[in-house]
Order: structure tokens, then C-alpha cells, then sequence
């Protein structure tokens, strides 16, 4: 009797893991047409370039902010822009720099920031750049499956009222950021042809980054990592909004920030800070997106560094 019992108990809950299964399985994925997305496009590419290739890791400020066909041909090795989304946090982004590396890769570093802790971002926003595509699922550190878990709950609300309203992977309204706004390198491709920083009321001002020991260790292991496999890593500027020009004391100020970079990290540092400050006029709906001009300015400069190197 007792065993019975346990056998319908145990029947029961398989039955119902196998609706909640089909339940998940028919509202996910829900955001295949995000600009997060894209994520899965742009490790499929990596994952596709078996020979020396240059690889650029880090936020949103490379995805709107770099001609990587234009590195390519000068430069003669294919490209990878992985630039994402900097609430996600430069610990995933840095994970992106593990998949496929075969030796004589170029890992350019481009952070906005280097203050992290070493914390996930914003995991609900992953959650919609990962969904159901398992091979991505290697881009989580162990520590991250906590975290993950715990806004999985939040995610699949979201989900369920995607699939309730029928709006499920639809295409997202916003021009610029919907997954077919990437070309096949990860850049941006939706024209930006003026800045719209006054329409949306963005004020300007002089930001020098901050260093923290937990994100410079991070990047030091990185780079250890890499140079084991045969590849080697820089870091590069990202774009840096003035007005008009930057002032002495702010100069001074990214002087100071660089060369305590430089000391910090095992890797070498190729840009000069200063060479990637544009007035505010190239910049587009944010102080770290470029239009196309702006980005034809700060492509040409990287690859300035990039052939110091």
C-alpha cells in the first residue's frame, strides 16, 4: 500500500515536470528579435573563426561605436565585435573572450568603466540574451547560477506576458536596438547620421573612469589565460564625450587614471585616453554611442594602436 502510494506520488510529479517542461518550452524564447539577442550571432561568428582573428570585448560603446570591416582590411584579420549591453557588467563581457581562441588572437579590451566588484549585471537582461541557446550557457561563471536562478522567476513572468499579449518575439520598435540592427561583424548597422543628445536632454560633462583591484585582478588573470592558449590581449580607449575639447585639469585627470592602469595590468594598455575624446556633436543617443561619424573617427584611431602593437 505504501508503495502505491509512492509510486503515484512519484508519477504525479513526473507528469507535472513534464507539463511545467512543455509550459516553458512554449513560451520561451520570447525576446529571439532583442538587441540582446544578438549575443548568439555574435559567439556563433567567434565560434566559426578558426584562425587568428581580432576580437573586441566589452559594452555597448564598441557595438555603436566601431567599423570592424574597416579594422579588417587594414589590418588583415577577420573581426568579432562581441560589444553588448554595459548593464549585463564587464565580468560576463570578459567570458566572451574564452570562446574559440585560437593562438595569434587580438583580445581588445575596451571597458567604460574598471570600478566593477566583479558582480553580475543585470541578470534578467541576460536572461533574454541566453534563453534557450545551451551553448551560450558556458559564457556563466559558477558564482553567476545563484544569481541566474534567482531572476529566472522575473524573466519567465515576462515571458508569460509576452505569450498572454502574442507579443512574443516580436520585432522591438526601437530602430536602433532590435537583433537586425547588428551586421554580421556585431556592429551596429542602422544609420546615425546626427547626435540626439539635446532631443533627449543628456547632459555633458567630463567623466574620468575609476580602478578597482577586484577588476584589474580579473583582467590579469584574463590575460594570463589567454597568453597560455597562444593569443595575447590589449587594452584599448573607449570613446570619451567633451565639449568641443577637453580641459587641461580633465586631461591631467585621464593622464593619472591611465598611467595607474598601466601599472596595474599585465596586459599592455595601446591607446593614449586623450586621442579618444570627441566633442559631444559625435555622439548619439548616449555618452558612449557614437554616431557614424564618431565612429569613423575612433575606428581609425584603434587602428593607430593597433598597428603599435
Amino acid at each position: 500500500m505504501k508503495s502505491r502510494k509512492l509510486f503515484g506520488l512519484l508519477l504525479n510529479t513526473i507528469i507535472l515536470c513534464a507539463i511545467i517542461t512543455v509550459f516553458i518550452y512554449k513560451i520561451i524564447p520570447a525576446y529571439e528579435q532583442s538587441y540582446s539577442a544578438s549575443l548568439a550571432d555574435k559567439v556563433d561568428r567567434l565560434e566559426s573563426l578558426n584562425e587568428p582573428k581580432i576580437v573586441l570585448i566589452g559594452n555597448s560603446n564598441l557595438a555603436f561605436g566601431i567599423d570592424s570591416e574597416k579594422i579588417e582590411q587594414e589590418m588583415k584579420m577577420p573581426v568579432v565585435n562581441m560589444g553588448l549591453h554595459g548593464a549585463i557588467g564587464n565580468a560576463f563581457h570578459e567570458e566572451m573572450a574564452k570562446v574559440n581562441i585560437t593562438p595569434g588572437d587580438i583580445y581588445v579590451i575596451s571597458h567604460t568603466d574598471y570600478s566593477d566588484n566583479g558582480a553580475f549585471g543585470d541578470s534578467v537582461l541576460a536572461w533574454t540574451a541566453i534563453e534557450n541557446n545551451w551553448n551560450l550557457y558556458g559564457l556563466l561563471k559558477k558564482q553567476d547560477i545563484p544569481v541566474m536562478k534567482n531572476a529566472f522567476p522575473t524573466y519567465l513572468k515576462k515571458c508569460i506576458k509576452r505569450w498572454e499579449e502574442g507579443t512574443s518575439n516580436e520585432i522591438p520598435s526601437e530602430e536602433y536596438y532590435r537583433r537586425s540592427s547588428f551586421n554580421s561583424y556585431g556592429d551596429i548597422k542602422t544609420k546615425r547620421n546626427h547626435s540626439m543628445l539635446d532631443e533627449l536632454e543628456i547632459d555633458v560633462g567630463e567623466y574620468c573612469p575609476e580602478i578597482s583591484n577586484i577588476c584589474v585582478n580579473r583582467l590579469n588573470e584574463l590575460n594570463s589565460y589567454i597568453q597560455e592558449r597562444g593569443a595575447s590581449m590589449v587594452v584599448a580607449a573607449y570613446p570619451i564625450i567633451v565639449k568641443e575639447a577637453p580641459s587641461t585639469a580633465f586631461l591631467n585627470e585621464l593622464e593619472a587614471f591611465q598611467t595607474q592602469l598601466e601599472e596595474q595590468l599585465t596586459c599592455p594598455v595601446i591607446s593614449h585616453f586623450s586621442d579618444y575624446c570627441y566633442d559631444e556633436n559625435y555622439f548619439f543617443d548616449t555618452i558612449y554611442h557614437l554616431t557614424d561619424a564618431g565612429a569613423g573617427l575612433r575606428t581609425e584611431q584603434l587602428i593607430k594602436d593597433l598597428r603599435s602593437i
